[in-house]
């Protein structure tokens, strides 16, 4: 498969992310244009997915953008990483919970990579270090095109969680790498990509 890599250096603002994704998602279903794979950072941003409560926001004066995503009420900002997706599942398996798996697996072998040990959730999606919850999951399937993606929080600032119920949860079990002491490694984007590519062809 023909995947575009992108990787953005500048911080990228969810409206502008998620029209270069819709666009995208529009493209693969005319049978034009390549898959995605995106890396990217967001400036402080809360998100709230297809199954959000109004309950979970805390702080009545932030700034929620409702969004088409899976999941719940959700931080995004500077520090953690965000891997977008776009891919085709009509040219691939049409296994969702497959593509969930390799998402999982691609996370937990990042953080393997950083000297942080990651599981998997049976009842709760996402990647957790022992009962903190390090990455978040959020996806959505329209005509077998796959898109959005996943969030791995590497140094951000946790603390803005506490506005917040993130994806339902107790906001003080949110990690980081940082937080965990694990290693900042050089060059993330970089080494991201190569796990995720590997996994994702396996699809």
């Amino acid at each position: 498969m023909s995947i575009e890599i992108k990787i953005s250096k500048r911080r990228i603002s969810y409206e502008i992310a998620m029209e270069i994704l819709n666009k995208r998602v529009e493209n693969l279903k005319k049978k034009e244009g390549k898959e995605l794979l995106w890396i990217l950072e967001h400036p402080i941003t809360y998100t709230a997915g297809i199954r959000a409560n109004p309950n979970e926001i805390l702080d009545s004066k932030i700034k929620v953008i409702n969004t088409n995503r899976g999941g719940k009420i959700t931080l995004h900002n500077p520090g953690q990483k965000i891997v977008y997706f776009v891919l085709d599942l009509n040219k691939r398996k049409k296994d969702i919970r497959k593509l969930i798996s390799l998402i999982e697996k691609s996370i937990i072998e990042f953080l393997k990579v950083c000297n942080i040990k990651g599981i998997r959730d049976k009842k709760n999606i996402g990647i957790w270090v022992k009962k903190r919850k390090i990455a978040a999951i959020g996806l959505r399937i329209s005509k077998w095109i796959a898109f959005h993606g996943c969030s791995i929080n590497i140094d951000n600032d946790l603390s803005q969680y506490l506005k917040i119920s993130p994806c339902g949860l107790n906001n003080k079990k949110i990690t980081s790498i940082k937080k965990e002491k694990g290693k900042l490694i050089k060059n993330i984007e970089n080494k991201l990509i190569s796990i995720f590519l590997k996994n994702i062809n396996k699809i």
